[in-house]
C-alpha cells in the first residue's frame, strides 16, 4: 500500500458522498483529455497557440488535473480553497488521472496541470434517474437504497430488503454501475452484509461484502481532516458515520498527554490523536486490522508517537498510566448464551438483538477463551480494566450503542458503578450521540473525568 499525497491542505472532512445528491460525478462518457474535450489553460501553452485558443475557449470551464489515488484528498482541498466545481461531473483523463471540476486556478492544493474543458458535462444527481436510463421501472426504484459510503475509492452500499427480486444478479451490477457513474473518483462497489458474529470471523468483527462493480482490488486510502485510513473495507471494519467523533478525539487531544486506546482497530481514534502530538498506546487483537494499524502509523509520519500492540487490552490495562482512555468498541452489548446466533447479521442487527430491553440486566456469560470475549462481550465488562489504566484526573470515552429508551439511564449508571467499584470519584461527566445505529437505538458516547 503506497501513497503519494502530499501535504497540500485540507483533507477529505467526511466520509465521502452518502447519497445521491452530493459529491462528485462520474463521466465516463463524452469528450476526454487531449484532443477529445480539453484544453491547456493559455498560460500553459506558447504565446501563439494561446492567443487562437484564447479566442475559441475563453468561456470553457476549468478543470484540475490530478493523480487518480490523489482524487479524494484534492477534492477536499479544493473544497477548502473555494474553488471546486460543484455543478460538473469528475471526468477520468486517462487511466492514471483525473479532470476535477474548478471555477478558477487553485492557489493551495498542489495539482499536475489546469485545463479547459470544451465539452464539459453538467452533473446527474439522482440514482434513479440513471437507473431509470437503464430501463427501471417506477415500482423497481422505490426499493433503491436511499444511502451509501464513499471510503476512498470504495462505495459500500446495503441492499435493501425490498430491493427487486427478479433479474436480482443483473440489478445489484446495473446499481453498482450506476453508482459509479456518481462517483467518478470511485473504482469499486460492494454490498455492505453486515458484520461475522461467529467462530474466528465473528471473534475478528470481519465485514460480509459482496463485489458488485468495479475494480475487485478495493484496497485503498480514505482521507478525512488530514489523518490519512489505509485499508480494505472487506477485510476490515470502517464506519464512515464516526467521522465526527474521530475529529473530536483529535481535538480534544493535548500533546504530549498519554493515551490508552483499547480496542485501535486500523486506527480509528489513535491516528488523529496521535496526529494532535498524544503519545498512545494502541491494542488490537484483529491481525489484518492490526497490520493497518502500523502501516497506517507510519503513512501519517505518528510511528514515534504509538505504540502499537496486538494483543487483548486487558493484558496491559494494569501497566499503563493514561491520562485518556478510549474505549470505541461496544461490542455485542450483552448477548446471553441463550439467545439463537446466526452466522451474520447486520451490525444495526446485532446491537439491536443483543440490547433488547428483555436481555439488559442479562450478564454476559464469557466464553473460556480470553481473546473471545474481547470481541464479544459487551463493553461495559471493560470498564474495570480502563479505570485501571486511567491516572487521578483523566478522562474515559466509553462508547456503547444504547436504546433510546435507555437513554441516558444505562450508559450513566453503568460507567457511575464501575467507578464506585473501583473506590474512585467522578468529577465531570458529559455525553453526547455520535449517530443513529438502528432503528431505535443510538450509538452514544460518555466523556467521565475521575479522581
Amino acid at each position: 500500500m503506497t501513497d503519494d499525497t502530499p501535504d497540500d491542505g485540507p483533507q477529505n472532512g467526511d466520509a465521502g458522498p452518502q447519497n445521491g445528491d452530493t459529491g462528485p460525478q462520474n463521466g465516463d462518457t463524452g469528450p476526454q483529455n487531449g484532443d477529445t474535450g480539453e484544453r491547456r489553460t493559455e498560460s500553459a501553452l506558447d504565446p501563439a497557440a494561446a492567443e487562437v485558443l484564447g479566442r475559441t475557449t475563453a468561456d470553457a470551464p476549468l478543470a484540475a488535473i490530478v493523480e487518480k489515488p490523489r482524487t479524494e484528498t484534492a477534492i477536499e482541498s479544493l473544497r477548502a480553497e473555494g474553488v471546486y466545481d460543484d455543478s460538473r461531473r469528475v471526468r477520468e483523463t486517462d487511466a492514471e488521472r483525473i479532470a476535477l471540476p474548478i471555477t478558477e486556478p487553485p492557489t493551495e492544493t498542489a495539482v499536475l496541470d489546469v485545463v479547459r474543458q470544451l465539452d464539459p458535462e453538467p452533473r446527474t444527481t439522482d440514482l434513479s434517474d440513471l437507473l431509470a436510463e437503464r430501463g427501471w421501472s417506477e415500482a423497481a426504484l422505490e426499493s433503491i437504497p436511499n444511502s451509501w459510503a464513499v471510503i476512498g475509492s470504495v462505495i459500500q452500499v446495503s441492499i435493501p430488503e425490498g430491493f427487486p427480486a427478479d433479474r436480482k444478479q443483473t440489478r445489484e451490477r446495473e446499481l453498482g454501475n450506476a453508482l459509479l457513474e456518481l462517483h467518478g473518483e470511485a473504482d469499486s462497489v460492494i454490498a455492505d452484509e453486515g458484520i461475522a458474529t461467529e467462530g474466528e470471523a465473528g471473534r475478528m468483527r470481519e465485514p460480509r461484502t459482496r463485489h458488485l462493480a468495479g475494480e475487485r482490488d478495493t484496497e485503498t486510502i480514505h482521507a478525512e481532516h488530514g489523518t490519512k485510513y489505509g485499508l480494505d473495507p472487506t477485510e476490515v471494519m470502517f464506519s464512515p458515520g464516526n467521522q465526527a467523533e474521530r475529529v473530536r478525539m483529535g481535538e480534544r487531544c493535548a500533546p504530549d498527554e498519554h493515551v490508552f486506546d483499547m480496542f485501535a482497530g486500523i486506527g480509528y481514534f489513535t491516528l488523529p490523536m496521535a496526529r494532535a502530538g498524544a503519545r498512545v498506546t494502541a491494542t488490537e487483537i484483529n491481525p489484518t486490522a492490526f497490520r493497518y494499524l502500523v502501516e497506517n502509523a507510519l503513512l501519517n509520519d505518528v510511528s514515534e508517537h504509538v505504540d502499537a500492540y496486538m494483543t487483548d487490552c486487558r493484558d496491559l490495562a494494569g501497566e499503563i498510566d493514561a491520562d485518556r482512555v478510549v474505549m470505541g468498541y461496544y461490542g455485542s452489548g450483552g448477548r446471553s448464551d441463550e439467545e439463537p446466533k446466526t452466522g451474520t447479521e447486520t451490525e444495526a442487527e446485532a446491537e439491536a438483538n443483543a440490547e433488547s430491553e428483555h436481555e439488559l440486566e442479562t450478564e454476559f456469560e464469557t466464553e473460556s477463551d480470553p481473546e473471545f470475549t474481547a470481541r464479544t462481550a459487551a463493553a461495559h465488562t471493560f470498564l474495570d480494566d480502563a479505570l485501571a489504566a486511567l491516572v487521578p484526573g483523566g478522562t474515559l470515552h466509553y462508547h456503547e450503542a444504547t436504546p433510546e429508551t435507555l437513554l441516558w439511564e444505562r450508559p450513566i449508571q453503568r460507567v457511575e458503578t464501575a467507578i464506585d467499584a473501583a473506590g474512585r470519584t467522578l468529577t465531570e461527566l458529559d455525553h453526547r450521540r455520535v449517530k443513529s445505529h438502528s432503528a431505535g437505538v443510538d450509538h452514544v458516547v460518555l466523556d467521565a473525568t475521575v479522581e
